[in-house]
């Protein structure tokens, strides 16, 4: 068997020496229309070619990429990825797995050694940061200290790990978002390996992986099950994907940022329908939208859908190349590569895709998203009146315009000590009045007096990669915050405010640019180097605020740069979140309300009471360019990433054992050993069907990972939090549950447990369902242990989107663990329907036109699903029978969406590393 079964490995000859690679361009000469596919497609073909082994990359799936069509096919493909990228909530519990099958291979009496990735594995601690203090100069040493005391013992298992581990390294926190580093410093474009060179590609467990596609890099966000797979050799298979076209012409428009234009694709994208999709961007507007615009866009591709939103590499990627860093020796060996293999674009192209969506981007508007789902484009001019809809539909209050509010504002008003230590705090007063039927909470604190209402900005953050990877709206923040301090404008004193760059080559170029001054002056003070208030680490909110919120039921927002505002993820207590851009974040947070026309209203007024609008602080594009010359520079990148991997004093002495296997300390609340394959057997266990099962929980559309597996802040009163009260801990040590990701007791107990999930079995919203046999409403998890005494298997009923956010591998592995052997939806998110089979859980997809209300499920069913253990095949048609307690039978087909060969053989030996397990343990024999 040659593994060149098509005679295309070639040399190339370049300034850094000859290099064989596998030609495209051969391919071309010997009749394949090369030309004609899409980019994206043309790297999934070079990586099949390159991995060929006729084993785990078979001819087979060579010819099917080979041959691709617009319509895709039901084929599945394997991808072997160059490298992995991790965060620590992600890669915390996928460490944990790793080191787990070391211990049962260890139990087995194999060498332990063995289990080590096979391909590079770069780990950022970027998730794990929280806003504890904020408007200060020491707030980003205070809560970096913070970081520490919390998670000092997740650190040293990373430590650990980084030491223990072949081919995986681990950057340690304070240093940037993983995806901004990725951007800015990881990625390669082509790489270079044993004198074989081929193009950078990787998967992530972030499902906001895709930002490098902004740089010509082939990436999409896995779950943790499917990246440790891969880790460990195993290809990533996936159904040859569609091809949508997203053709871009035209430039932005003055006063327009890539942040409307993500905005306005995210809405248009998503109208379309490109879940599961790969998406390429092409046309006119590529020849002036740099890697920053590009990346940003490239970004949101879980918020469109898409697998990838893929840029392919041209003249602009190696001006950011050089901009960023990269040597010029490696600039030019992307370069040659990509313009000798196919994959250099000119504009010239003849590409045939699946279907082509245009967008004129000088058609852009200023442009806002909310209040729960990226895709809910608002234009800023309309945001006002959408406020006033929402309130009344969602919340059932009538809007009455707060005069005692703008007086307050034209008063000037001022400003209290932001973060002051909780035991110096006076204890606020609040008194509610009623205005035409519209709640007005005045809040007295120490010497000052203000008031909230509904619509209130309680947080304005300058977070996520999204938006700090970009440095024009980043200086045009600095710029607004500028001029607004030239205006006389402060921001108001309830709204907590936040700056956290994902990388320290921000701060420098603020700092050169004397903004950095500026936006401190709006409180925006650096609170650290993560993803923060975008992952639900936004810490409380000041007890004033809080208090008046809680105590008088107030419906206040959030504001801020990310990219996700699903129902609860910012922070429990604020109920509306808008994504915007940096610049109006800055603006909303001097406005402290969103009920404000920002076009014709007054943004606040300055010392002697004269209005300022928001045309009077925004800059123009000639203004941010020609700072943007002035401070950008190679060699901040250089000093920044020189140092990347040092961490602070605290990271360097962390003390972390020498042993290969990991010490479990079964005292910890923090990191314990999976459950998953502890003692399991050699053989597989024969799939059965599901008989007699019960439904859990019955939820609606648009269920996301944060309403399966919440990443934020928990209670004592949870089921989670009682868990570890029981243990000793305090609650103001309970930290997240992203941080706790390493114990599955925490973590199961966690599942389901959004504080805003609404499930139809049960009164109360937020974590809660009904033990049918009794009629008994607990927690999701207490229920799950009656049920399992009882040996009744669970399925779970959904709507559309089911899974949709985070790639979030505990979605899953709490689903597992709580009994539930099958989710019955209408559609599914990619990741979370390729986690759950990762996991052994049965995905199972209504036929279209069916759903839980048309059939007439209530969940108070028995439920039999047949057709699973005898001939089961990729989209198998299932038979399910709903008993009601009548006797009643209700029957209907459902698909399983178990999509490929290999994933039934994931699904039968009851997840993916299971079925890696016993294929080493049978080679090793």
């Amino acid at each position: 068997m040659t593994k060149d079964p098509y005679q295309i490995k070639k040399l190339l000859s370049t300034k850094n020496g000859t290099f064989t690679y596998y030609s495209l361009a051969e391919l071309e000469k010997q009749g394949h229309g090369i030309s004609k596919l899409p980019f994206s497609i043309r790297i999934l073909l070079e990586n099949a070619l390159r991995n060929f082994d006729d084993f785990a990359v078979t001819k087979e799936n060579i010819e099917t990429i080979l041959q691709w069509k617009p319509l895709g096919s039901d084929k599945d493909i394997p991808f072997k990825p160059a490298r992995v990228l991790m965060q620590d909530f992600t890669g915390v519990p996928a460490v944990v797995d790793i080191a787990s099958l070391r211990a049962e291979i260890a139990r087995k009496g194999k060498n332990p050694n063995e289990i080590n990735p096979l391909i590079p594995v770069d780990l950022i601690i970027d998730h794990s940061v929280q806003v504890d203090f904020f408007g200060t100069e020491y707030s980003y040493a205070r809560n970096m200290e913070e970081e520490y005391k919390r998670n000092e013992e997740r650190y040293q298992f990373l430590k650990w790990a980084q030491k223990s581990f072949n081919n995986f390294s681990v950057v340690p926190p304070g240093m940037g978002i993983c995806h901004q580093v990725n951007l800015e410093y990881l990625s390669k474009g082509v790489i270079e390996r044993n004198g074989e060179i081929f193009p950078d590609t990787l998967v992530g467990t972030d499902s906001h992986t895709p930002m490098v596609n902004g740089i010509g890099v082939v990436a999409w966000g896995v779950g943790g099950i499917e990246a440790e797979a891969a880790i460990l050799g195993q290809p990533i298979y996936f159904i040859m994907p569609e091809v949508i076209g997203l053709k871009l012409t035209g430039k932005l428009p003055l006063g327009s940022t890539a942040t409307d234009l993500v905005l306005t694709i995210a809405e248009l994208l998503r109208k379309y329908g490109v879940v599961g999709k790969f998406v390429e961007v092409f046309g006119s507007a590529l020849n002036n939208l740099s890697v920053p615009d590009r990346a940003t866009i490239g970004n949101m591709s879980p918020e469109f859908g898409c697998t990838i939103t893929y840029f392919p590499i041209d003249d602009k990627t190696l001006e950011y190349m050089r901009k960023s860093n990269r040597s010029e020796e490696q600039v030019k060996l992307v370069e040659d590569y990509c313009k000798a293999n196919m994959l250099w674009r000119t504009g010239a192209e003849d590409i045939v895709y699946t279907d082509v969506i245009a967008l004129d981007i000088s058609s852009i508007e200023p442009t806002v998203a909310g209040p729960k789902r990226p895709q809910d484009k608002v234009l800023l001019k309309d945001f006002k009146s959408k406020f006033i809809g929402l309130l009344d539909e969602t919340y059932g209050r009538k809007y009455t315009e707060v005069k005692q509010l703008s007086n307050w504002m034209a008063e000037g008003g001022s400003q209290p000590i932001k973060q002051a230590p909780t035991e110096l705090m006076p204890e606020p007063e609040i008194e509610e009045t009623v205005v035409n039927g519209m709640k007005n909470v005045w809040v007295t604190f120490g010497k000052e007096s203000f008031m909230l209402s509904d619509g209130a900005v309680a947080i304005a953050a300058i977070t996520s990669c999204t938006n700090t990877s970009n440095p024009f709206v980043m200086v045009g923040a600095g710029l607004v915050a500028r001029k607004a301090r030239e205006h006389g404008l402060k921001t108001k004193p309830w709204v907590k405010t936040s700056l956290a760059p994902g990388s320290k080559v921000v701060t420098d170029y603020l700092e050169k640019a004397d903004l950095l001054d500026d936006l401190e002056a709006m409180q925006f003070h650096t609170v650290g180097y993560g993803c923060t208030s975008c992952i639900g680490n936004s810490g409380a909110l000041p007890s004033y605020v809080a208090k008046a919120i809680d105590e008088h039921d107030l419906v206040v927002a959030s504001v801020l740069s990310g990219n996700r505002n699903f129902e609860a993820r910012i922070h429990p207590q604020v109920r509306m979140n808008f994504l915007m851009s940096p610049m109006l974040v800055v603006a909303y947070a001097i406005a402290g309300r969103i009920d404000i026309d920002l076009i014709n209203e007054p943004l606040s007024f300055d010392p002697n009471q004269q209005p300022v609008y928001l045309k009077d602080i925004w800059p123009s594009d000639d203004e941010i360019n020609e700072l943007m010359s002035n401070v950008l520079s190679p060699t901040d990148f250089a000093k920044n990433y020189g140092e990347i991997f040092e961490g602070n004093d605290i990271w360097r002495n962390l003390v972390i054992p020498d042993d290969t296997l990991y010490v479990w300390d079964k005292s910890s609340t923090y990191i314990k050993e999976a459950p998953f394959f502890y003692n399991l057997p050699d053989e597989a266990p024969p799939l059965k069907d599901i008989s007699n099962a019960r439904a859990l929980l019955v939820l609606g559309d648009s269920i996301t990972t944060d309403h399966i597996s919440p990443a934020g802040q928990f209670n004592q009163f949870s089921a989670a939090g009682e868990y570890l009260i029981s243990l000793g801990v305090k609650k103001e040590n309970f930290n997240s549950y992203g941080s706790r990701r390493g114990n599955d007791e925490v973590m199961v107990r966690g599942t389901f447990a959004n504080v805003r999930i609404k499930n139809k079995l049960a009164q109360n919203e937020g974590g809660y369902t009904r033990y049918l046999p009794s009629g008994e409403e607990m927690f999701v998890y207490d229920t799950s242990i009656k049920y399992r005494q009882d040996q009744t298997p669970l399925i779970v009923l959904a709507g559309k989107e089911y899974g949709s956010g985070s790639s979030r591998d505990w979605a899953a592995k709490g689903a597992f663990l709580l009994g539930i052997k099958a989710i019955l939806a209408e559609s599914y998110e990619r990741i979370h329907r390729s986690n759950l089979v990762g996991m052994g859980v049965l995905p199972l997809q209504y036929i279209t036109g069916d759903n839980t209300e048309r059939l007439g499920l209530t969940g108070s069913e028995l439920f039999t699903i047949t057709g699973i253990a005898e001939n089961l095949k990729p989209l198998k048609k299932v038979q399910v029978i709903a008993r009601k307690e009548d006797g009643q039978e209700i029957k209907f087909e459902a698909i399983a969406r178990i999509d490929s060969k290999i994933e039934i053989e994931y699904y039968r030996h009851g997840g993916i590393l299971q079925y890696v397990l016993r294929q080493f343990l049978e080679k090793t024999n």
